[in-house]
C-alpha cells in the first residue's frame, strides 16, 4: 500500500511501508522510487541522517534517524533512470 510520508517537510511517496518495534523504539522500513531528476535533492536529504519523519496516515509525527539504506541501482546521475530507494528508520 503506498503512503506519503515526509523527511524533514519533504514528501516522498514510498511503495512499500512497515512498522515494527525494535528494543522499544518503532522501526519504519520504506521502499520509493527515485528519478534521475530527484536524485541530487533526495541524496542531499538523506545525507542529513536524523530526520522529523511524519506519516499522516499511520499518526506517526517523531524523530528518526537512519539505520540502514540501499539503492537498486548507482547510476541515477544518467538521464532517464529509475531506482528503488530501501530505507530502515529507528526512532531518536
Amino acid at each position: 500500500m503506498a503512503h506519503d510520508i515526509y523527511l524533514n517537510n519533504t514528501k516522498i511517496k514510498v511503495s512499500q511501508f512497515n512498522v515494527e518495534l525494535k528494543e522499544g523504539k518503532r522501526l519504519v522500513s520504506i521502499v520509493f522510487p527515485v528519478t534521475s531528476e530527484k536524485y541530487h535533492d533526495i541524496t542531499t536529504l538523506l545525507y542529513q541522517e536524523t530526520f522529523q519523519l511524519i506519516v499522516p496516515q499511520k499518526e506517526i509525527n517523531t524523530h528518526v534517524k537512519i539505520m540502514k539504506y540501499y539503492t537498486s541501482i548507482t547510476n541515477l546521475y544518467e538521464e532517464n533512470q529509475v531506482g528503488e530507494f530501501t530505507l530502515q528508520l529507528i526512532e531518536d
